[in-house]
């Protein structure tokens, strides 16, 4: 039974998976059920996981101990989810800027492998459905040809203003002589005198 792929994509797909995760712990919260004898705690946990290149995803666990919770919430993010009422603001931003994010939104832009960003939180602040919205931007980024093409616009229209390069000459130009005009007056008085 052959699988379709040429061993080109065969070799891609076996780099792509052992492409090493790396996780961050974005919160951990304990949580209370309450039941007819009291309360029974048990905690929850918000993972990132990314290979810092182009694979991302943020996942949810919940159990009666921190380590399981944290090991349910990588499986989760495996799987990822949908993002309810956050709404988060991705802008790009000139190299050497850095992730300017927080909480969730920087871990999973980190672990997505960007390097310049801005991001802001236009809606809820709950750092789950931030982080899942994050994911759901990054999935949704279109390329600037496609943008172009659905505007009925060049690329260069669609893509921001950049200032044109001002080049130097060897050479520096001289600059005019500058002159002043100085008044003399036959007098002797001056402004500071007059009333003397």
């Amino acid at each position: 039974m052959s699988s379709g792929f040429t061993p080109v994509e065969r070799q891609v797909i076996a780099r792509e998976e052992s492409r090493e995760l790396k996780e961050r712990v974005v919160e951990i919260n304990r949580v209370a059920k309450v039941v007819k004898g009291g309360r029974r705690f048990s905690f929850t946990a918000l993972v990132v996981i990314g290979d810092e290149v182009d694979r991302v995803g943020v996942g949810y666990g919940k159990a009666r101990e921190v380590p399981l919770a944290i090991t349910k919430a990588v499986e989760d993010a495996k799987k990822n989810g949908r993002a309810d009422s956050a709404r988060v603001l991705l802008r790009p931003a000139s190299e050497g800027t850095g992730v300017i994010a927080g909480g969730g939104v920087r871990a999973v832009l980190e672990l997505a492998g960007i390097r310049d960003i801005l991001a802001k939180s236009l809606g809820t602040t709950n750092p789950i459905n931030m982080a899942k919205a994050t994911v759901n931007g990054l999935r949704n980024l279109r390329r600037p040809e496609d943008v172009a093409r659905i505007r009925g616009k060049t690329i260069s229209e669609v893509l921001p203003y950049k200032r044109p390069a001002v080049e130097e000459s060897a050479e520096p130009t001289p600059e005019p002589p500058v002159t002043t005009e100085v008044q003399e007056t036959d007098s002797g008085q001056g402004p500071d005198n007059a009333g003397s």
